[in-house]
Parts: structure tokens; sequence; C-alpha cells
């Protein structure tokens, strides 16, 4: 429920090890281009990195407890698969590499997978919004404040909402991704001292073989490329669950504008068989609670000690994969809701009635407010809205009631005025005009999206560590 097939393969225990291994195979390389290790080294170590099966994982995972993280055993394990077919070429594995530069770059890699599955799903989200505020810009809703009901809407209007919001996370998105595309390369103190006068050479040669960009120096304990990428996901999930707060409430029995896609097996009890749950929503709504506790963890973990973290660092590995995890289930289940989103404008329009016209006061009050002034108009709408409850009538026929009554106020609306003021449609404002605007900015910002994304080099591990 609460995951996405595809990020989860990327952060299982198989798509991290496979990354970490991309990481060691472009390493040896880079290495061998500069001339710091042997070719014949690096293509052992390339060959044997392309086989997953050489690190036993179960074993990985006992022995990275006691070693404090997972590159140490890791390593031991590498250089004896490369000892078994070359010992010569054992003795050049993770050369001059310490245990964070695999680890996060490798980390680098696999977000650079998760980000664009993510902006996929974005985007066929936000495509899906833009369908139906187009498809509803001039749909009349009740617009609710408060939980109450407010004005006329419409609910285009309410679609664009979601829409503009999500263009704005793929805007963040965007620039997160790129700030992520750092390589990390620094050596034991983040010095690069082991490679000698060969490391700017070697550093831009690992950032060209796994696709990433070379920083202008490591960033081992500076986490903010990271919490970037957390606080852009978390607001992603917040955008997502205010969606599923909305849609759940418009799927309330007494209210009914709306419903998720109807299925076999879908949003069912298992004692009453009328119910029809908004169980996507109910998903998102999950992810949207879990995913701002993490992100405050990643947060917290900023504050890292010299050149090294002790804990701020080690906080980010479970819970940078869970924020993401979290918030591809959640546009996954929205993707879907919304893609199948049954919209009963029907029952938006007779909803729009259920105060009687009390819903169109204010239209009422500037009307009269140009002939008498707001404040005694304010009093006067007041007043009838008081007497349409007491009596059980509408505004409409209330306030002309109150006209006829008062020779004062005679003749400030006439019947076709009346008439024109009790429909909702006709006070819902710049509504449509909204849909429209938010629809043309999403697709001027998918535009830039695709442009950008044709202008930036995908990283290697999509490829295989060789």
């Amino acid at each position: 429920m609460f995951g996405s097939p595809a990020v989860l393969d990327i952060f299982s225990d198989a798509g991290t090890v496979q990354r970490m291994l991309a990481v060691e195979a472009a390493l040896a390389r880079a290495e061998a281009q500069c001339g710091v290790i042997p070719a014949a080294a690096a293509t052992v170590i390339t060959d044997i990195c392309r086989d997953l099966g050489a690190i036993d994982r179960e074993a990985l995972a006992q022995a990275a407890v006691a070693a404090g993280n997972l590159a140490i055993p890791f390593v031991k394990q590498l250089t004896a698969a490369v000892a078994a077919r070359d010992a010569d070429a054992a003795r050049f594995v993770h050369w001059g590499a310490t245990s964070q530069d695999i680890i996060d770059t490798a980390l680098v890699l696999q977000l650079a997978d998760a980000l664009r599955v993510l902006d996929a799903d974005l985007i066929s989200l936000g495509e899906a919004c833009a369908a139906l505020a187009s498809a509803h810009r001039a749909t009349p809703m009740v617009a609710r404040t408060w939980l109450q009901h407010a004005l006329p809407t419409t609910f285009g209007c309410k679609a664009a909402g979601w829409l503009d919001a999500l263009r704005r996370d793929l805007a963040r998105l965007d620039a997160a991704r790129a700030q992520a595309r750092a390589l990390q390369f620094g050596g034991a103190a983040g010095t690069l001292a082991s490679l000698g006068d060969a490391a700017p050479g070697v550093a831009a040669a690992l950032a060209r073989e796994l696709g990433l960009v070379a920083p202008v120096l490591p960033w081992h304990a500076h986490r903010d490329r990271m919490v970037e990428v957390a606080t852009t996901i978390g607001m992603l999930t917040g955008t997502l669950g205010k969606m599923a707060r909305d849609i759940s409430l418009l799927m309330q029995t007494e209210v009914a504008e709306v419903a998720e896609p109807a299925g076999p097996g879908r949003g069912g009890s298992s004692t009453m068989p009328h119910k029809r749950n908004p169980v996507g929503c109910a998903a998102v709504l999950t992810a949207s609670v879990r995913v701002p506790p993490l992100v405050a963890t990643m947060l917290s973990g900023m504050v890292q000690e010299h050149e090294r973290a002790l804990g701020g660092w080690q906080a980010e590995w479970d819970t940078l994969p869970q924020i993401v995890t979290l918030a591809a289930g959640a546009l996954r289940q929205m993707g879907e809701v919304v893609a199948g989103l049954q919209v009963d404008a029907a029952r938006m329009r007779g909803n729009l009635d259920l105060t009687h016209g009390l819903i169109l006061g204010e239209a009422a009050m500037l009307a009269l407010g140009t002939r008498i002034g707001r404040l005694p108009a304010h009093k006067l709408v007041e007043n009838a809205s008081r007497r349409a409850v007491e009596q059980g009538t509408s505004l409409r026929d209330a306030l002309a009631a109150m006209l006829r009554e008062d020779p004062a106020h005679a003749g400030l609306l006439d019947e076709a005025a009346l008439e024109r003021l009790a429909d909702p449609a006709n006070y819902a404002g710049q509504s449509a005009q909204f849909a429209d605007a938010a629809v043309a900015a999403w697709r001027e910002a998918v535009a830039r999206a695709s442009a950008s994304a044709r202008c930036t080099p995908s990283p290697a591990c999509g490829r295989g560590p060789g």
C-alpha cells in the first residue's frame, strides 16, 4: 500500500549493493585512466562488479552490525572475490576511497533513479489534474471554509489548485535532483591525500563514469544536498495529502460529490457490504503523516561533527529511503485516484442549493451596496438571511419580500436582478479563468522540465557496474 514497486526495488538490498558495485567499478576505471592503478586490474575489478552474486548479502548484513557501516564488509567481500580471480588486481580494490565515498555515491545513484520515477509519476498525476481542471472549469460547486459552505466555486478551480501546487513541486523536485547529482569522493578525511596530485583527475573521471557532477570539494559532513531532497519530497507528500483530504471529504456520504475509482475488492468493508471507502486517499494520508517526522530527522542530522559524523550521517541510512519510498507510493496511489475520479456534477449543483440561496448572501450584499452602501446592505441581507431560515424559504424570496415591504428599498433590485443573484453559476468569480491559467502554467512547466531532462546526462548506475 505504501510504496512503489520501482522505487522499492531501487532501495532494496540488491539495489543498494548493485550501486555500490557500480561505484567501485567506476572508481577502478577512473584510476586506471589516470595511471593510478594498472588497466588490467581495473578490467578485472569491473568484471567482478558486474556479478551481483559476488557479494553475499546475508553475510554482509550480519557483518555490517559490528563494522558500523555497510562498506567495510562490502569491500572485504569484493576484495576476496577479485583475489579469487587475480590476486594482483585485488590490491587495487577501493584504492584511495573511504567507506562514506562508496555509501554516499551509491545513495546518489539510487536517488537519481528514484527521483526519475517520482518525476514521471508526478507529471502523470499533473496531467490527470489538468484534465479535470479543463473538463470542469465551469462546473459549479460549493467552496468550503472552516468546513462550512462559503461561496460558489467550480470543481475545475479546485482541481487547478491541486495542479498548481504540483507545478511548484515539479520545479522543486527538478532543483533538488540537480543538487543531489554530486559525486562523493574525499578519502579518509575529505582531502584525497591518498591520491596525491592525481586526485583532481581521478575525481573528474569518476564523476564522468557515473554521470554525476564533480563538486567543488567533498561533502562528507555537509548534508544539505540530501536534506534538500528530503524537504522537497516532504512538501510533495504534503501536497498529495491535501489532495487526499479534499477528495476523502468530498466522498463523505452527506456530500457525495466525487468518488474514487470503483473496482473488485476496492474500498469494501469486512462487515458492511454497502461501504465504499476512500482507500487510495487513506494510503496517501498515511504517508503524509509518516513523512514529516522523517524529514525532521534529516534536518536534525545536519549538525555533524568536524569531517565525519557520529550518528547524524548514520541516521540518514534508513530515513531518506523511507521518505522517498513513501512519497513514491503516495504518488502512485493519488495518480490512480485522480485518473479514475468519478465526479458527480449534479450532486455538486444540488449541494449548492442546500442553504436555499444563503451561499449567495455576499453577491446580494454587494449588489445592494452599490445603491445604499456596504454596511446597510450587509444588515439588510443579514436580516433577510435570518428571515429565510426562520420561515423556511429562500434568501431570494425573503429578500424580495423585505424590499417590497420597505418603501425606502423599493426598486433597488428588480425581478431579473433577483433571479440573476440567485444562480450560483453567476457568482463563481474567476474560477474558470483560474483553471485555464493553471493548466497553461502546467504545460509550460512540463515543457521546461522535458527540455532540462534532455540536457542532463543520466547516471551510469542504470546501465550496471560496467
